[in-house]
C-alpha cells in the first residue's frame, strides 16, 4: 500500500505550488471532516452538518447538546490552526509542543488539567491495557520523543506516524483528550513530510480501536499501520480530486 500512496504523493508533488483557492477548499473541508470524526470518536454527539455550522457560521446547536461539545468544536478547530502554524515554521514534534496541542484541546474544558501531565494512575475502559503510572509519565514522554528523533529518517512517513500515535497512546499522558492529541500529533508527522492532513473515520472507530488493542496487549502494530495508511490514501485521492 506504501508504493501506491507514494505513486499518488509523487502526482501531487508534480503539482506544486498548489492552486491558492483549491487549498482554501481543501482546508475548509478537512477541518470539519477531522474535527467531526476525532470528536466523534471519543463520544461527541454532533452531527458533521453541526459541527460544521459552529465551524463555519459561528453558531451555536440549541436543544440536546452541550457546552463541553461546542468547546470541543472550537478547540479542535484551534488545535489544527495549530498544527498549520508548526508547520509552516517547519517546527517538530517535542515535550512542549505536545503539552501545547493539548492545552488547546482542553482549555476552558479543564484547564487544570489541559497541558498538564497526569498525577494519578488511569485505567482505560474497555480495555486490557494498563497505561504506565504517572510518575513515568515524564519519562516515557522523554523517551518517545527521543524515539522519534532517532527514528523518523529510518522508516516511511506513515510508519512512524502510526507508530508515534500508538507509543503515545500506549503512555496515556493526559487525564483526557489523549485521542485527539495523538491524531493531530500524527499529522504533524505526515504534513512534515508532505502528505495531506488524514482522517480517522468514526465509521472505522470499531476497527481503530481493536487495532489499538492488538498492538497495546500483544504488539502487533501492522493492522493499526493499515488503518493509517487507508486514511492518508483517502486524503490523497480527495487532493488530488479537487487540484
Amino acid at each position: 500500500m506504501f508504493k501506491q500512496i507514494d505513486e499518488k504523493k509523487r502526482l501531487l508533488d508534480s503539482k506544486r505550488p498548489l492552486n491558492s483557492a483549491a487549498l482554501e477548499n481543501l482546508k475548509k473541508y478537512f477541518d470539519v471532516e477531522l474535527t467531526y470524526n476525532s470528536n466523534a470518536i471519543e463520544g461527541n454527539t454532533l452531527t458533521i452538518t453541526e459541527t460544521k455550522v459552529i465551524l463555519e457560521d459561528g453558531l451555536t446547536i440549541g436543544k440536546g447538546k452541550s457546552l463541553r461539545e461546542h468547546l470541543e468544536v472550537i478547540n479542535h478547530k484551534e488545535a489544527i490552526d495549530y498544527v498549520d502554524d508548526i508547520i509552516s515554521k517547519n517546527l517538530d514534534i517535542s515535550e512542549r509542543v505536545i503539552r501545547d496541542l493539548h492545552y488547546i484541546i482542553l482549555k476552558s474544558i479543564d484547564n487544570k488539567n489541559a497541558g498538564e501531565y497526569r498525577k494519578t494512575n488511569v485505567l482505560i475502559s474497555g480495555s486490557k491495557h494498563i497505561p504506565v503510572e504517572h510518575f513515568l509519565v515524564k519519562e516515557r514522554m522523554i523517551e518517545l520523543v527521543d524515539w522519534y528523533n532517532a527514528n523518523k529518517e529510518k522508516k516511511h512517513p506513515i510508519e512512524i506516524a502510526a507508530e508515534f500515535h500508538f507509543k503515545f497512546v500506549y503512555i496515556h499522558p493526559f487525564i483526557d483528550g489523549n485521542g485527539r492529541t495523538a491524531r493531530l500529533l500524527m499529522n504533524i508527522i505526515l504534513m512534515r513530510s508532505g502528505y495531506p492532513i488524514s482522517v480517522v473515520r468514526t465509521e472505522d472507530r470499531d476497527r481503530y480501536m481493536k487495532a489499538l488493542e492488538v498492538a497495546s496487549t500483544e504488539g502487533r502494530v501492522d493492522d493499526f499501520i493499515e488503518i493509517i495508511a487507508e486514511a492518508v490514501d483517502r486524503s490523497l485521492d480527495m487532493y488530488l480530486y479537487v487540484l
